[in-house]
């Protein structure tokens, strides 16, 4: 973005007057409600938002004028109310009687975008209405993966691929049709110019790789493996081949460097991975089945020691964002194969695999998953810096009590377990809910003893039960955390020895070493909430702060640091640019006071 000269006169002369396409604001207007016209706006036809228009008709050189509004403000509210989907340009504007006027340009928006909380304003031209969004739905866009190229023929698919996909099909009983009429039942061949022709789903599933290469070269797929957490990498390989046999290459590509950890609870052993293979499996179907084909960008799939990274071109379908994710009903940007997908068994129809990708990391005592968006693409990353073995054996004897845990209160047994306390709004934003949803929830949970209430009036935290805080072996309330060590994987990802019940040990075996403890925090050092408010301060100071600067300032370590960050970025204090622990660098966010 570029701001004209301080000496610059506006083109526009005269101010367009309010309307359906003019939207004009007062000085004291907040940027957070500048924010919400400009989603309102670009949810009926676009057009331009001014700021200090009326009063530049009477204000002197000398006075107060929009100038005092900066465009880093405003764009960066529409950003975190628009979920990253609202690309606008801002500029001031220097009238001929000196004073400025804070113009935003607002395009008309594709799809209807939706606040986090699921809202959906318009403009009608003089108020901002809210509308039901099946209302505000514009045209439904085409299917691009039902479209028959022209030039395409049965020649295009692959029989080896077309038995794979067969074999899929036995979960749908679909196995024992002949192949064309086996292709023709998904839907994947379509009467076409007199012929059999196939759909670009089909040939994203079974398709040649002459066919993918002349069809739909951007459904290719490059890998990268780092063995540091840098931006370096040591291995790279393009994939442009169909769906199955990509996903079949994936897992032979991650689980060559994948490592588990065995923990044992009571007779049986849990294998918790680096990373999880169904966890990962969906993630990446997830990226296949609802990316932007229309574009001519790759997925890219970067491995690293500590997190998987998946970017994904064409970002979340409409009006789903990172906070809503859970919550939001299912879209599908490509109705036909994801229909194929769930009908081979691949995918999941209810559109729960986001839950399903929750709840197994959350299970294995891991962070949940992490999505970045942007206005054409997404990233999600799944962290695997260690895991809570202790919380790994909870959830295993509740489920051995026959006492199922929630994904609900997965979520808040696990904050609870990293952070200690929360407030219910911070619970309720963790759980993508309103907050007067949570009392029930939470409720159940106090008549089960999993957790308890803390405080009074507005300053009541949860916190876990402690039969719980044993069982996770944290310390009472009130008493520094001792020394704990992390599982160390082990170093074949084949095998894991591990000791029958009850066995004795050999007489001369020799144990390995253990791996060395994560250092315990001081308790004569800085208490969270003063760690919060150096994180803060370095970042109103230094305009962002870094993982190793909270490190080197409050002597944490990586995940200690790495978790306060995430805190506040959850609490809006913070807003994350960048990705990884190296790499990510996190600014004052509207929530913390800060300009931007």
């Amino acid at each position: 973005m570029t701001l004209p000269s301080p000496d610059a006169i506006s083109p526009l002369g005269v101010l367009p007057p309010p309307g359906p396409s003019c939207v004009h604001l007062p000085l004291d207007v907040t940027p957070q409600d500048l924010a919400r016209y400009a989603v309102g706006l670009a949810n009926a036809r676009g057009g331009t938002l001014l700021v200090g228009g009326d009063a530049s008709k009477s204000l002197g050189s000398g006075e107060r004028d929009a100038g005092e509004l900066h465009p880093l403000m405003v764009t960066h509210a529409i950003f975190e109310l628009s979920g990253g989907r609202l690309t606008v340009n801002v500029q001031h504007w220097r009238q001929p009687g000196g004073t400025r006027v804070l113009a935003v340009f607002v395009p008309q928006a594709p799809y209807v975008l939706a606040a986090p909380d699921g809202a959906v304003l318009a403009w009608d031209g003089l108020h901002l209405v809210p509308v039901a969004p099946a209302a505000s739905d514009p045209a439904p866009q085409p299917d691009y993966t039902a479209v028959v190229p022209p030039d395409a023929s049965l020649a295009d698919l692959d029989p080896h691929e077309v038995a794979r996909l067969r074999g899929l099909g036995q979960r749908g009983g679909l196995s024992h049709l002949p192949d064309l009429d086996f292709l023709r039942e998904l839907g994947l061949l379509v009467p076409s110019g007199g012929a059999l022709r196939p759909t670009l789903a089909a040939i994203l599933l079974a398709g040649t790789p002459a066919a993918l290469r002349a069809h739909v070269p951007q459904a290719e797929l490059c890998f990268y493996h780092h063995a540091a957490g840098d931006v370096e990498f040591q291995f790279r390989e393009d994939l442009l081949r169909p769906i199955p046999a990509l996903l079949t290459r994936l897992a032979e590509l991650i689980q060559a460097r994948n490592r588990f950890t065995p923990v044992q609870v009571g007779l049986f052993r849990i294998e918790v991975w680096d990373q999880d293979e169904a966890v990962y499996r969906e993630a990446l179907l997830n990226a296949l089945t609802h990316r932007d084909y229309t574009l001519r960008d790759a997925v890219h799939v970067h491995h690293y020691p500590d997190r998987l990274e998946i970017m994904n071109p064409g970002g979340l379908p409409g009006g789903i964002t990172p906070g809503n994710i859970l919550r939001h009903q299912p879209k599908r940007r490509n109705p036909l194969l994801a229909e194929v997908l769930a009908r081979l068994g691949l995918v999941e129809r209810a559109g729960v695999g986001v839950d399903k990708m929750y709840g197994l990391m959350l299970r294995h005592g891991k962070e949940p998953p992490e999505y970045t968006t942007y206005p054409d693409a997404v990233t999600l990353i799944l962290h695997s810096p260690g895991f809570d073995a202790d919380f790994v054996r909870f959830v295993a004897r509740k489920q051995e009590e026959m006492q199922t845990l929630s994904l609900d209160m997965l979520i808040v047994l696990s904050l609870l377990a990293r952070e200690g306390e929360a407030t219910r709004a911070h619970l309720a934003r963790a759980l993508q809910l309103a907050e007067d949803r949570t009392p029930r929830l939470l409720r159940g949970m106090e008549d089960h003893g999993l957790i308890v209430k803390a405080g009074l009036g507005r300053g009541i935290a949860y916190q876990l039960a402690g039969e719980v805080r044993r069982a996770l072996g944290k310390p009472e309330l009130g008493k520094p955390e001792p020394s704990k060590s992390w599982p160390e994987p082990t170093g074949d990802p084949n095998f894991a020895p591990v000791s029958p019940a009850g066995a004795a040990p050999a007489a001369k075996a020799q144990p390995p070493a253990p791996p060395p403890p994560r250092p315990a925090r001081d308790p004569s050092g800085p208490t969270p909430a003063e760690i919060r408010a150096v994180a803060l301060a370095l970042a109103r100071e230094r305009g962002r702060v870094r993982n190793v600067d909270l490190r080197a300032t409050c002597g944490l370590n990586t995940q200690q640091a790495w978790r306060v960050l995430r805190r506040l970025v959850l609490e809006g204090h913070l807003v994350k640019r960048g990705s990884g622990t190296r790499d990510a660098a996190y600014e004052l966010g509207t929530g913390a006071g800060g300009a931007h």
